[in-house]
């Protein structure tokens, strides 16, 4: 009876030692996600950033966010991370933290932008997410299962579903872009008011981060409909709510006396000149439903009305159903397709039941059709080896077994469409680079797009200036374009 009555009081022991006070509330909340455990999960979720991903290296350009970031979070409530900050070599405005202090502004945000005051509400959105170990909340209430989803396999990020997922981890697991699990309202709101407090206190204005929040929901309103990556939107709900909730608040907030880093939008414009914007044409681009690798030299065309995706590992496509998914990638150096493929037999344990030689245009090819099991069920795999001069590619197609009949034509024209990449292909494959250019008086934005040979739509220009479409501009007022460049 002793032993008994001293199992609760055992169990209220180990409850308690879970506590922790929360920096930010100040208030104990139960949390299985030690310090030392954040810290290791941020490490290990930013190399994988860093590998699928990629940085920005200018030097100049992370250095200025590296210096906004630590004014901010030297006004931060937690003290026990060390806070980093990195730009991400992401074409979508995007941002998210990762537990152990690891920040990141995509450059696609950092071009929507229109100034530092903006800039530094978002960085200090997402340091709140960190101060309020909102990811540590998350995972409590998970109790054990990994919701901590940097990057996910391209099925399961693009097709969905346990069945889509398990289709690519049977491959290789396949990197996409699924980033951060999307937080709760109740977290965004408070990494809103975070965010604002730092950079009032830091010296910004606050409202700041309403104004970037109504670009970004008038940004999500052109990009509708669109395929697309994941962006800032997706994991940040309600941001036309949040921005009237953010601009109402700010008046009430305190102000720091530190200046500005860039004092003026003329100053933050000229600290973000010349970032890539869009897809980096070295990494493949989509042209409609081709995609053009200028760098390795291949096009090739994936079905339409498929849904896409380009990684730095591979290039996909799923069928609108989702019941079905083609995936490139790079094997290996280029060689005997064959050898190629009977190592990638060995390495997946899977046995070809018709397999055999062929040829992909001017490149010897190799095709082997298999099925493999799966703890979902079997699954049919279509996979065929090129030979180029670049490297061995391999394209993997996948279905269910019983759909394997309807999909295998759609399977053999993605793979027999691989081909060279031609000069006109080439010579549209240009990086293109944001530009800031003055006004004339009274000039329209499609007027200045013509004039200085904007590759922006109307519409892309005018939301990323914050301007209606029909604004009429004044001399000398600067203005955002996107132009072509060697690199």
């Amino acid at each position: 009876m002793q032993r008994r009555r001293g199992l609760p009081i055992l169990a209220l022991a180990l409850l308690l030692s879970a506590c922790a006070t929360n920096p930010v509330t100040g208030r104990q909340e139960l949390s299985v996600v030690s310090p030392e455990r954040e810290a290791a999960q941020g490490k290990d979720a930013a190399a994988q950033v860093e590998r699928e991903i990629g940085l920005v290296r200018d030097p100049k350009l992370t250095a200025y966010v590296d210096q906004i970031g630590a004014r901010l979070a030297a006004h931060s409530p937690r003290r026990d991370v060390a806070y980093r900050f990195f730009i991400a070599d992401m074409p979508e405005a995007n941002a998210f933290a990762l537990p152990g202090g690891y920040i990141y502004m995509s450059r696609g945000l950092l071009a929507l932008a229109n100034t530092e005051d903006e800039l530094a509400g978002v960085i200090g959105h997402e340091i709140g997410h960190v101060a309020a170990r909102h990811s540590a909340q998350r995972e409590t209430r998970a109790m054990g299962v990994g919701i901590l989803s940097v990057l996910g396999t391209i099925a399961a990020g693009m097709a969905g579903g346990a069945e889509a997922a398990q289709m690519a981890s049977q491959v290789g697991q396949v990197a996409g872009a699924g980033l951060i699990a999307s937080y709760g309202r109740d977290q965004e709101r408070q990494s809103d008011q975070i965010g604002q407090d730092l950079a009032a206190s830091a010296g910004w204005d606050p409202a700041g981060l309403g104004d970037f929040l109504l670009t970004l929901e008038r940004e999500g309103t052109l990009r509708a409909g669109k395929t697309r990556n994941p962006s800032f939107l997706d994991s940040h709900p309600q941001p036309g709510e949040r921005a009237v909730t953010a601009r109402a608040r700010a008046p009430g907030l305190p102000r720091g006396a530190e200046p500005r880093i860039a004092k003026g939008r003329a100053a933050y414009l000229q600290r973000i000149e010349g970032i890539l914007v869009g897809r980096d044409p070295a990494e493949g681009v989509f042209e409609d439903s081709v995609f053009v690798q200028p760098a390795l030299g291949f096009a090739i065309e994936f079905p339409s009305g498929w849904q896409r995706k380009n990684s730095r590992q591979a290039v996909a496509a799923a069928s609108p159903e989702r019941d079905a998914i083609v995936v490139l990638e790079l094997q290996g150096a280029s060689g005997d397709p064959q050898d190629a493929a009977r190592r990638w037999q060995q390495a997946n344990r899977v046995n070809f039941v018709q397999a055999g030689a062929t040829r992909i245009g001017d490149w010897s090819a190799f095709r082997g059709l298999a099925q493999a099991q799966t703890q979902q069920g079997a699954i049919a795999l279509d996979v065929t080896f090129i030979q180029h001069p670049t490297g061995t590619y391999r394209i993997t197609a996948m279905t269910s077994p019983h759909k394997y009949r309807g999909a295998a034509p759609i399977f053999e024209r993605v793979a027999g469409s691989f081909r060279a990449i031609r000069a006109d292909e080439r010579a549209r494959a240009k990086p293109l680079r944001l530009r800031v250019v003055p006004a004339r008086g009274g000039e329209t934005l499609a007027e200045l797009g013509r004039r200085t040979g904007n590759r922006w739509k109307l519409a892309e220009t005018a939301v990323a200036n914050a301007l209606p479409e029909d604004a009429q501009l004044q001399a000398g007022q600067l203005i955002k374009i996107a132009k072509e460049a060697d690199r």
